[in-house]
């Protein structure tokens, strides 16, 4: 979607504290607005596959969305009302897709389409299990040639800094150029959406 309106800020220097319960995270927004190259497969890569998950399977999208956002906290869509994740998967505007590897769902691809003109690279991820071979730029390169073949001027992304520690730096090499950064201050998701307590231990649970 769209990036959100502008916010006013009042420009600190220094520390703040956190309410308890709060969780913050450092958010880098990230576009492309022509095609990039397309760069090769990695290597070993030729049993994977991408299978659409349709609108109706609810339980399937959600599993595997936690599943791979567990460790990050990934939190947006178990917090939304089950019928409204279920509206969004079933507009024709929305893109989902599972990384099959081995058999099993490995990774999420979801393209939001529904701003005319533009696509939104909703979710992108790997489960632990898939990290570090290859399979990250395999999905990387379907997601680039599935945005694209649409007719679009601008694809975007955003991560923060609970995500994997080289979304950013990957990101980049796919041919997203950094727009904007701002910080998001949220209830932690280990206490309100059911997360193990021991879940992305990078950022550690206060109190």
């Amino acid at each position: 979607m769209s990036q959100p309106p502008e916010t006013l800020l009042i420009s600190l220097n220094g520390t703040t504290d956190l309410p308890a319960g709060k969780i913050a995270s450092i958010v880098t927004s990230l576009e492309m607005t022509a095609r990039p190259e397309r760069r090769d497969d990695p290597p070993d890569t030729d049993g994977l596959a991408l299978a659409p998950i349709a609108g109706d399977e609810i339980a399937r999208y959600l599993a595997l969305y936690r599943q791979v956002g567990e460790p990050w906290l990934w939190f947006s869509r178990l917090l939304k009302p089950r019928e409204e994740v279920t509206a969004i998967l079933a507009d024709p505007a929305v893109s989902c897709f599972a990384l099959r590897k081995d058999g099993r769902d490995a990774g999420l691809l979801e393209l939001d389409f529904r701003d005319e003109g533009e696509a939104e690279l909703a979710f992108f991820g790997l489960d632990s299990a898939a990290l570090g071979r290859g399979a990250g730029r395999w999905l990387m390169n379907r997601a680039l040639a599935l945005a694209w073949a649409r007719p679009i001027r601008r694809l975007w992304v955003h991560t923060c800094t609970l995500d994997h520690p080289d979304a950013v730096v990957f990101y980049r090499r796919s041919g997203f150029v950094p727009f904007r950064r701002g910080i998001e201050v949220v209830d932690d998701p280990r206490r309100v959406a059911g997360f193990p307590r021991e879940a992305a231990p990078h950022h550690p649970v206060i109190g």
